[in-house]
C-alpha cells in the first residue's frame, strides 16, 4: 500500500532523487534549495508517496493566497500508470481547499507534452496567460 503525506526528515535525497529521475530539476535552480524553502514556509508542503520505506512519488505545493501552486509533481518511472500521479494530485487538491485556495495553477514546460497530456486528462485546461520572470539570486 503507497501512503501519501507529508515529507519526514531525512526524506530530502530520495525526492531530489525522484526529480532527477523524472527531468524535473533544471541546473540554474538548487532542487536542495526548492524543497528546504517549501519546507521552511508555512503556506507550501511537499508531499512524498511512500512505498514501505522507499519515496517513489511526490508533489510540492503551496498558496500565496489568490491561487494554489503545484510543483514538481514527480512518480518513479516503474509506478507510472498506477494511479499514483492522479492521487498525489487529489492529496494537493485536499490540501489546497484547506487553506481556502479558490484555484489550482502548474506551469509545464511546452516540449513535456506527456505532462500536458496527463493533466489535461485530469481536466486541467491551458490558460491563456504568458509566464514572465526574472532570476533574484544573481
Amino acid at each position: 500500500m503507497i501512503d501519501i503525506r507529508p515529507i519526514a526528515d531525512g526524506e530530502e535525497a530520495a525526492v531530489i532523487g525522484i526529480w532527477s529521475v523524472c527531468g524535473l530539476t533544471r541546473p540554474w535552480n538548487d532542487p536542495a534549495q526548492d524543497l528546504k524553502l517549501a519546507r521552511d514556509t508555512a503556506t507550501s508542503i511537499v508531499l512524498v508517496a511512500a512505498d514501505g520505506g522507499r519515496i517513489v512519488g511526490s508533489v510540492m505545493v503551496g498558496f500565496e493566497g489568490h491561487r494554489g501552486w503545484v510543483y514538481y509533481l514527480a512518480v518513479d518511472p516503474q509506478h507510472r500508470g498506477t494511479g499514483l500521479g492522479r492521487r498525489l494530485i487529489a492529496a494537493a487538491e485536499n490540501w489546497l481547499t484547506a487553506q481556502g485556495a479558490p484555484k489550482l495553477q502548474l506551469m509545464v514546460r511546452a516540449e513535456n507534452t506527456a505532462a500536458l497530456a496527463f493533466y489535461e486528462r485530469l481536466g486541467l485546461e491551458r490558460q491563456e496567460v504568458v509566464v514572465m520572470g526574472r532570476r533574484l539570486d544573481g
